[in-house]
């Protein structure tokens, strides 16, 4: 008898950290069904709530390059369980928060600081490290996480809120994220990876790649013009994805549909992209990581204008699944990119600032949907300019390079480090 082979280890850890971004985009995502009953409670205007909700995309992305230095310093259990502290601790500020500015401090900046510790951006780099020949597979499955989020708590957030109330219904989360944070930080997540380990041998038609280490700083990184070309993709990424997450089911409410049709049509994006992740992880390791990212980004813009013009249920499942077919993988790609380029080294600070980007145009997103519906009583701008920024991200990306080779000249007892692409 044949001995049968074992689970790679880091397959529990990709498992683990799925559920856990699942949990965290579910909420960070899923403003939408809170946006109407949190604004009437408050008694925020639009613009007052979307600004709220941008700042809070700000403090979002400045918490993830923090992240990524505390993984250097300590550990991603730390930044596991300070992140599980800071978003129920802020939680339970919400549910009793009077007026603007509590509203602003607990929701928009204490809740998004804690959510980011609990990001990819902290799991992304653990995962990088037990993972080479399959690194772009086991990152579009904890891309999977999140796409459940968005696919999964929409609908459910929509209909507990109608049942218990949204202050109630952050408290459920609060629990969740006890009962899945705190078992996964303690007993799962392992820093220290077998020598030799790997998530298995390299995917059929796939080049050989080997996990290089140049010794480089984050900031010869910041002189290369592919780290920006990434960063542009995941700035019109954040603007289109959270544009969505705080002014798609408004928006549609907006166009007559019924709030349950307008979650279910937008969580529909999250379902379809459980199955296609899956499907994209297959061939992330077979094809260029950048022409995929270039097909994700154009089909994504192409729907996000569509979805301002559905008129029946019909039409709206029906961009909504053609958008769902693309709608996770940037930033696994994004990560993907960034590790081969760059090495795992610096991945969760660059990784970090790469994402402040994607949250700044998560910011603007959100803000522009509230005041741009406030001020000309229309979504198109919005969406429009959604839809044009991720038309321009996937050409941008189609131009990064391959690879970038580090070498260095001495002259005279001095040490010049020189950057170049290659093909």
């Amino acid at each position: 008898m044949t001995k049968s082979r074992s689970i790679y280890y880091g397959w529990y850890i990709v498992a683990s950290a799925s559920v856990i971004v699942l949990l965290t985009m579910g909420l960070r995502m899923g403003i939408g069904p809170f946006f109407t009953p949190m604004v009437q409670d408050m008694g925020l205007s639009r613009t007052e709530f979307s600004l709220i909700v941008a700042i809070g995309m700000i403090v979002y992305g400045l918490g993830m390059p923090l992240a990524g230095t505390l993984l250097k310093r300590f550990s991603t259990r730390f930044v596991l369980l300070t992140g599980l502290l800071g978003v129920c601790g802020s939680i339970i500020w919400t549910i009793s928060s009077k007026g603007f500015v509590s509203f602003l401090l607990s929701f928009g900046i204490f809740l998004s600081l804690g959510l980011a510790f609990l990001s990819n951006i902290t799991l992304a780099p653990l995962i990088s490290k037990w993972f080479v020949q399959q690194r772009g597979k086991a990152l579009f499955y904890l891309s999977t996480g999140g796409m459940a989020g968005i696919a999964v708590m929409t609908p459910v957030e929509t209909l507990l809120i109608q049942l218990v109330g949204w202050q109630h219904t952050l408290l459920i989360f609060a629990g969740l994220f006890i009962c899945v944070v705190l078992p996964s930080a303690i007993f799962v997540m392992r820093e220290e990876v077998p020598e030799g380990a790997d998530g298995g041998p390299a995917v059929q038609g796939s080049k050989i790649r080997q996990d290089i280490q140049p010794d480089i700083t984050w900031k010869d990184a910041l002189k290369t013009r592919a780290y920006w070309q990434i960063v542009f993709g995941l700035f019109a990424c954040g603007f289109g994805m959270n544009l969505m997450g705080s002014h798609a089911v408004p928006m549609l409410m907006d166009h007559h549909f019924e709030p349950m049709t307008a979650s279910f049509g937008i969580g529909m994006i999250g379902v379809v992209a459980i199955f296609s992740t899956l499907f994209l992880g297959s061939i992330a390791d077979r094809y260029p990581r950048k022409k995929i990212l270039f097909w994700i980004y154009l089909v994504r813009g192409s729907g996000l204008l569509s979805l301002f013009y559905v008129a029946t249920p019909m039409q709206l499942y029906l961009v909504a699944i053609t958008g769902g077919l693309v709608w996770a993988g940037s930033i696994a790609m994004s990560s993907a990119i960034l590790g081969d380029l760059y090495g795992i080294r610096l991945l969760g600070l660059l990784n970090g600032w790469a994402f402040f980007g994607h949250q700044i145009g998560g910011a603007i997103g959100s803000f522009i949907g509230g005041w741009g519906y406030d001020t000309f009583e229309t979504h198109i701008l919005a969406f429009g300019l959604a839809a044009f920024l991720a038309i321009t991200a996937s050409w941008v990306s189609y131009w990064l390079p391959e690879r970038i080779i580090y070498t260095k000249n001495t002259n005279i007892g001095t040490e010049q480090s020189i950057l170049k692409t290659g093909d």
